[in-house]
């Protein structure tokens, strides 16, 4: 930082020495050109600023210190005087200044902007990235734009409205001038009836466009939300567990809901914005030209500020929108877990530590709101004191040229009504970057989930006709994605035969459940394969095999609808008759029918107004009424009676050439299985029949005494 100041001090005062001494040499043609025009003293300067130019570059490149900020400051140094004074020159005469005061104003100038530059917008080893930001939100945009495909006719119907609606709006201002300059001078009033039917055509056709505009901008967005929910939706639902065991609830829903129409405005109502906007600029410039192009020119000096002011919030604003947003889902998240738990939560007694928790990401969002709101309203002041400067100089010179004769009164009145709506196309023009951006972004978190391939491939094409269903876990080394740094099972090797019943018993995290998953493409094994029939799993076609293949676990999903939807559920065409069977080999028939609705009974959220065992016997007709080849059942006899655990054996058992794996804690549940597979630590310890497991005495032994005979009792 030293060596920049001291270079910083030898280049001013170089400078400052060779402004003097091209002053003393330039001192007799000086007073040859003072009796002359400004146009050759402003030749001078702008010589005079080329060679300061020169020869600091030269010295700036002969000196260690290189960077940015001083490239920067000697352009702005050299180059600020005659920029300033052209424009001054131009636009309202020549008044004279001092040499010395010129070139103090221009360095100070030049300095305090480029430091603030510097502060602002520092390059960095972020240009890069910020680059590829760019580049990568341009791709996102066009890809957003594609999706818009069936609905360009209404987007072109309504770019067509938008374009006439502003044209017509345009002529308002300018009529009305004429009208101020009618009455003031001697009245005609033919001229003045066709000044007001056309002021009177232009609003109603602006008005009439408007609408048309609007109600197409709406068509269009509204289609291509329901479009990408649809599509997104139907993306998620192909992922596999280990995807949403990963990802929050409250991320997919805020893709879902918020980002979804997020993507929709970054096309539909910002390019309607952008080009409406772009139109209105060019002709309100074409027409504030006509009228006075120095007042015009004056105006013009708003819109860098008025630049570098949206890029400033911009910046800030769309970091802290993205913290917002962040926030919001962690907060629905903390919602959702509460709500689904609620059972949980009510007998832990937990309502008031859920309700803490609730509140602490709600004022989380609160502050980060408070935050992006406090930047927006220093923005919105300063914005507003840059206008007000600009519009008191416009009056005030206004006022001159109206004195002056230059412009009547109904020019200006017309100039300064353009001029309060160019203030605002260019403060919109330039915000409605940063906010397709801000879209654009939001867009990315829907295409990252659009473009995502599951991790377990559903693209299997294989369907034969007769399918035996002899399974074999081959070597199998798997551990879940979101603990991969511990094995649930270990070099695993196991057979599943048709026609037989396996049981699998171990204590709690032994790996049982993730063997069911495993047969279900849930996860894919890190090592080994699993075979259906000597065929990879991943080799069958996603919907044939989860018609074969079907698991019941201990607590089982009921969705909102009724008993039959449930039954039926993923088979459109079944027949009651069918639902009815498949419910009295769950001996689920005789409760159904008690109940008032019978098979039409809503069953309520998660099947929530029906009971844990009713519920099961209902999840357990769900399977067979597909009549799969392989069954598996995770604990489903945990909440039947005695009765239903006897009937739904005996419907097991009338499928002698169903492939069966059974977890179970119920000894007459166990003892019946043609081998049973003892598993620890993802490993199999032991596994026979239960009479030569029994004779053996080993960990099934010990499982027996410790795990089943109080199940066994309590049976």
């Amino acid at each position: 930082m030293a060596k920049v100041l001291v270079a910083a001090l030898a280049l001013v005062l170089t400078d400052l020495v060779f402004v003097y001494v091209l002053d003393l040499l330039g001192s007799r043609w000086r007073g040859e050109v003072r009796s002359l025009d400004g146009g050759a003293d402003l030749l001078r300067q702008w010589t005079e600023a080329v060679l300061r130019c020169s020869l600091l570059c030269s010295l700036f490149y002969w000196s260690d210190v290189r960077g940015p900020l001083m490239k920067r400051w000697i352009l702005a140094h050299c180059f600020l005087p005659p920029v300033y004074e052209t424009g001054r020159l131009t636009v309202f005469g020549s008044w004279p200044l001092e040499k010395f005061a010129m070139w103090l104003v221009g360095s100070v100038a030049a300095a305090l902007g480029c430091l603030f530059w510097e502060t602002l917008f520092a390059e960095s080893n972020g240009e890069s990235s910020s680059k590829e930001k760019k580049q990568r939100a341009r791709v996102l945009f066009m890809r957003v734009i594609h999706l818009y495909k069936p609905d360009y006719l209404f987007l072109i119907g309504a770019s067509g409205f938008l374009a006439l609606a502003v044209l017509c709006e345009m002529f308002i201002p300018l009529y009305t001038g004429k009208l101020i300059d009618i009455l003031q001078t001697e009245y005609s009033w033919n001229e003045f009836l066709s000044t007001i039917i056309l002021m009177t055509c232009c609003s109603f056709g602006s008005s009439f466009s408007a609408g048309c505009r609007g109600g197409l901008f709406l068509c269009a967005i509204g289609s291509f939300i329901c479009r990408v929910k649809h599509q997104l939706f139907g993306c998620l639902l192909k992922q596999e567990i280990g995807f949403f065991e990963t990802i929050k609830t409250g991320d997919i829903t805020s893709r879902l809901s918020t980002d979804t129409n997020l993507m929709a405005r970054a096309v539909a109502l910002n390019v309607n914005v952008l080009l409406r906007t772009m139109i209105k600029t060019m002709g309100m410039l074409y027409l504030m030209f006509s009228l006075s192009w120095k007042l015009t020119v004056l105006t013009l000096l708003e819109t860098p500020l008025t630049g570098l002011l949206q890029n400033i919030y911009d910046t800030h604003y769309q970091r802290l929108s993205k913290k917002v947003q962040d926030s919001i889902a962690r907060a629905n998240d903390a919602a959702g877990e509460a709500v689904s738990g609620i059972r949980t939560v009510k007998s832990f007694n937990a309502k008031q530590s859920e309700k803490c928790r609730y509140d602490e990401r709600l004022m989380d969002t609160h502050n980060i709101k408070t935050q992006r709101d406090t930047v927006r309203a220093v923005y919105l002041l300063v914005r507003r004191l840059t206008e007000l400067g600009v519009k008191v100089a416009v009056l005030y010179y206004g006022r001159l040229f109206v004195t002056y004769g230059q412009m009547t009164t109904g020019n200006l009145v017309s100039f300064i009504l353009y001029h309060s709506d160019l203030g605002d196309s260019i403060r919109t023009l330039i915000y409605i970057f940063g906010d397709m951006l801000n879209s654009v972004g939001a867009a990315g978190k829907v295409f990252e989930y659009l473009d995502r391939k599951p991790e377990v491939s559903t693209d299997g094409t294989l369907e034969p006709e007769e399918l035996k269903g002899h399974v074999s876990f081959q070597n199998i080394t798997f551990s879940y994605p979101t603990r991969p740094d511990r094995n649930v099972l270990e070099d695993f090797s196991l057979e599943l035969k048709p026609g037989k019943m396996t049981a699998l018993v171990g204590i709690s995290g032994g790996g049982k459940s993730t063997c069911v998953s495993l047969l279900q493409r849930f996860y894919q094994p890190q090592q080994g394969k699993i075979l259906l029939d000597g065929q990879p799993l991943q080799n069958y076609q996603h919907k044939y095999l989860h018609s074969n293949l079907v698991a019941v676990g201990q607590e089982p999903v009921l969705f909102a609808g009724t008993i039959r939807d449930n039954i039926a559920y993923g088979l459109p065409d079944c027949s009651l008759k069918r639902i009815e069977e498949a419910a009295r080999k769950a001996n689920a028939h005789e409760f159904i029918c008690q109940l008032q609705k019978g098979y039409d009974t809503d069953v309520g959220e998660r099947g929530s107004l029906l009971g844990s065992s009713q519920k099961q016997r209902i999840a357990i007709a769900r399977a067979l009424i597909r009549e799969p080849q392989v069954i598996l059942l995770d604990e489903i006899t945990s909440f039947l009676d005695p009765k239903s655990e006897q009937t739904v054996q005996r419907a097991l058992a009338n499928c002698p050439n169903q492939t069966l794996l059974v977890i179970a804690h119920r000894l007459k549940t166990i003892e019946k299985a043609d081998q049973i597979i003892v598993i620890d630590q993802g490993v199999i310890v032991e596994q026979g029949s239960h009479q030569e497991l029994m004779e053996k005495e080993g960990h099934y032994y010990k499982l027996k005494e410790k795990l089943f005979t109080e199940n066994n009792t309590n049976s």
